[in-house]
């Protein structure tokens, strides 16, 4: 993130491998945690906050090392640093990661980890088009009120990165239905009901009804450029800021007290 704030103050004039260097390494300690976690817990390592926070971390970074190929992409970097590090230190809060007693982390079945993967994944990927909006805004800016350094600068131009933005929601929007196909599925098997009021059920709900109003009228091209760029961008901050405090009231996915 340091480094990252270095680019800014450039204009994003040279490409630089530090920033992509930096977050492969990150991945690959990243990833070893999560597959010993998994491994010591016998399941996917997604049971408490901190872990669901460290699944989107990973979903992000992956996603940026796949852009990152491109070298008109490869300054995502520098704006999902930033993003990444205060991720990692809201998950390093304490009682973010409860002890459990063994044997709350008994393996319940795929449908249990395939419908939290599935989510976690959707959200990394709105918080990919996240960083590509705010990469949009910076470009739009610097056009606006500084020509000569959005010339020199390496960041794509604003029709690719709009196009690169929709096409992150749709996986991401496509990720989410699965995610939601999947839960009533489990929530069928668990409880024997497809559907239920649970607050986080009904905050994913509305999460996918919002995304789903904002992909239709960008595809209708009544709201496009900058306006989708915020809306992109606002809506994944709402997701972020109320994740949290949604999963807490949901009984659904509270441990009972031993």
């Amino acid at each position: 993130m340091v480094y990252s704030v270095f680019l800014w103050r450039k204009g994003f004039r040279r490409d630089d491998w530090v920033v992509y260097g930096i977050l492969v390494a990150g991945l690959v300690l990243h990833t070893v945690a999560m597959v010993k976690r998994g491994f010591s817990l016998e399941r996917c390592p997604i049971t408490n906050l901190y872990e669901a926070t460290a699944f989107i971390m990973w979903t992000i970074v992956a996603g940026y090392l796949v852009a990152g190929v491109w070298q008109r992409f490869r300054f995502i970097g520098a704006f999902a640093s930033p993003l990444l590090f205060v991720l990692g230190v809201f998950a390093l809060f304490p009682d973010m990661d409860p002890k459990l007693p063994a044997g709350e982390y008994e393996f319940s079945g795929a449908l249990s980890s395939l419908h939290k993967a599935l989510l976690l994944l959707a959200f990394g990927g709105f918080g990919l088009s996240a960083v590509g909006a705010a990469m949009y805004l910076t470009q739009e800016h610097d056009l606006k009120l500084h020509r000569f350094r959005a010339i020199l600068s390496k960041l794509p131009p604003l029709q690719r990165l709009e196009s690169a933005m929709a096409k992150l929601l749709w996986i991401a929007f496509g990720l989410l239905t699965a995610g939601l196909i999947a839960s009533s599925a489990y929530l069928h098997q668990a409880k024997q009901v497809w559907f239920s009021t649970d607050p986080e059920m009904l905050w994913t709900l509305g999460v996918w009804i919002f995304y789903l109003v904002l992909l239709i009228v960008q595809a209708r091209h009544a709201q496009g450029g900058k306006r989708f760029a915020w809306g992109t961008l606002g809506s994944f901050l709402f997701v972020m800021l109320t994740f949290w405090g949604v999963y807490l009231l949901s009984p659904l996915h509270q441990t009972p007290a031993p």
